[in-house]
């Protein structure tokens, strides 16, 4: 069975690519060839893998949907194993019109942050960071091929997930993800 879901973020977010923009942003978004903000299927993956882990006591029915990896198996078997179900990439459901109107720059916001010395107040040196994040949206995205029995694990993992990305504890992602019905 395939599930077709939707993550509608609250607040600011990132969902980073490694990569930094020289000397201007040290922390840059993943973006689809388009220029477009995604979430990558593999953090949605282990963000509802580990909410059904702490949902789910039946490992077989987890390990069928997610895989297992060379750590959790046995100390004699350390083959990894792919699940059988596969997580998409969440995009813009109004991704083409965004490109096309040519409003894709005003998805994205810059921030600055630095620490500052507890005793002294100042910014400490080599400390000031600029990320760059995607204001709130919504995006949509799909799970193909879920056991039926695996449906209310993910369905419920989903309302456990309530930030996503970089700068969680900061106030950034926070979010929502609902199956489409």
């Amino acid at each position: 069975m395939d599930i077709k879901y939707k993550m509608e973020f609250f607040s600011n977010w990132h969902c980073g690519s490694g990569l930094a923009a020289g000397a201007d942003v040290d922390a840059l978004v993943v973006k689809d060839a388009n220029g477009l903000p995604f979430v990558p299927g593999r953090t949605l993956k282990g963000l509802l893998r580990e909410a059904a882990y702490e949902l789910c006591s039946d490992r077989s029915l987890l390990n069928r949907i997610f895989g297992i990896s060379g750590d959790e198996q046995p100390a004699n078997d350390g083959d990894c194993r792919i699940g059988e179900s596969f997580f998409g990439n969440a995009t813009l459901a109004e991704g083409k019109a965004i490109v096309g109107s040519g409003l894709t720059p005003h998805l994205f916001q810059t921030f600055a942050s630095t620490r500052i010395d507890e005793k002294s107040g100042i910014a400490k040196d080599n400390t000031l960071r600029r990320i760059e994040t995607v204001v709130p949206c919504t995006l949509e995205g799909d799970i193909k091929n879920v056991p039926d029995e695996g449906m209310e694990v993910l369905r419920q993992a989903m309302q456990m997930v309530k930030r996503m990305g970089t700068g969680r504890n900061r106030g950034y992602g926070r979010c929502s993800i609902t199956i489409n019905e």
